[in-house]
């Protein structure tokens, strides 16, 4: 058993993922550290956070440091000094957002090297063997993200070779161990754009391959938020309740919400440490623009019911001021305070779940939010 589902609140689920690297609770989110590192942010910021898994990516790291440099250092929980569960992406968001440099044959993906120019060329067994080099907990199977909005023509097409490539990562994965004598698990991608037919079909034939998990992938990628939530309220039912649920990709305390409302376990987004390298905080009463001069004399913290660090030791003029004058500083204490406020949410969440009261939370947290989404606090 990798998953244990310990409790329902309509829809929402409440359960533990279960690694060699520790347990995971769900609800969780994952913060996004694509080369081994969440930007900005150390290992003990994390622990502190409430992070219980990182995510990273296939692609990146099998660029720069390379394969033969995890190996050596044991995998990328060593080379990192991470002790906590990691999962890796096996490279198919970048066949979305690299479409420039790279090229899609039945075989796998050609990539131009964004660092040097040189050509790389992913199939469905190299990535398997990558993240095997990479000694991540969680593997995922090489897919294609398509581009939002597509015909069902192309996006049937595409169905079809990332289904064949779910297969061959399958087959690989069974017949190339762990290098690092702990267990790794592999979840297959649910896609098939915004069609209904595509997506059930993609989730059957995955689950007859027999994955550890699940991800539904091709979200938050430009479509409004009323279609992904459509896409769930389809596909997740179609999923094994005894399988994690994993949401690629989403998106904003809103969005894991309301995802969390339709049974989804995990999720991963940059935006809680983008949106913060770029002044722009989280809080459960609406948005900071912190660059903003009415918070030169500012002596609140960011968000006054928040007990991460930041918000505990440093007021909003403070932090302006280390934005205006481009002090590093202020983008570490950023990225704390948003990641801290991401699980907070989730921890929120979760707890609700175990009451039997998350229908009614999320009314009230829903509410607030957008009462003040289109404004700033």
């Amino acid at each position: 058993m990798n998953f244990e589902l310990q409790t329902t609140s309509d829809l929402a689920r409440a359960g533990k993922i279960f690694t060699d690297h520790g347990e995971i609770e769900t609800p969780m989110f994952m913060p996004v550290g694509t080369q081994g590192s969440v930007k900005t942010l150390s290992n003990d910021n994390l622990e502190s956070a409430g992070a219980e898994i990182i995510l990273s990516n296939t692609y990146h790291l099998y660029l720069r440091p390379g394969t033969l440099l995890l190996e050596k250092f044991g995998g990328l929980h060593k080379f990192m000094s991470w002790t906590k569960p990691i999962l890796t992406d096996s490279g198919g968001y970048q066949v979305f957002s690299l479409s420039d440099i790279r090229k899609i044959y039945d075989e796998g993906v050609e990539f131009v090297s964004h660092h040097d120019g040189s050509k790389h060329f992913f199939t469905p067994a190299k990535v398997i063997d990558i993240q095997r080099s990479i000694g991540s907990d969680i593997m995922m199977v090489l897919d294609e993200c398509t581009p939002f909005p597509s015909d069902e023509k192309y996006i049937k097409k595409s169905l079809e070779l990332t289904l064949k490539w779910a297969k061959e990562s399958k087959e690989r994965f069974e017949n190339n161990k762990s290098l690092y004598n702990y267990k790794q698990q592999l979840f297959g991608i649910v896609q098939g754009g915004v069609y209904k037919n595509l997506r059930i079909e993609s989730a059957n034939k995955l689950i007859e391959l027999k994955f550890d998990g699940y991800a539904v992938g091709g979200l938050a990628i430009g479509e409004p938020a009323e279609i992904m939530y459509e896409i769930l309220d389809y596909t997740i039912p179609n999923l094994p309740k005894e399988k994690v649920r994993y949401v690629m990709g989403v998106g904003t305390p809103e969005n894991l919400i309301e995802c969390i409302s339709r049974g989804v376990d995990i999720f991963d987004c940059v935006l809680p440490t983008r949106n913060a390298r770029n002044g722009q905080l989280f809080t459960r009463f609406g948005k900071v623009n912190i660059r903003n001069a009415k918070y030169f004399d500012d002596n609140n913290p960011i968000d006054k019911s928040c007990k991460c660090y930041v918000c505990q030791n440093h007021s909003r003029a403070y932090l302006r001021h280390l934005f205006n004058t481009k002090e590093i500083l202020g983008l570490h204490l950023a990225t704390i305070h948003n990641i801290s406020y991401y699980l907070c949410v989730i921890k929120e969440a979760r707890n609700a779940i175990l009451k039997n009261e998350y229908a009614s939370w999320k009314k009230e947290t829903v509410s607030t939010l957008q009462t003040i989404i289109n404004g700033e606090n």
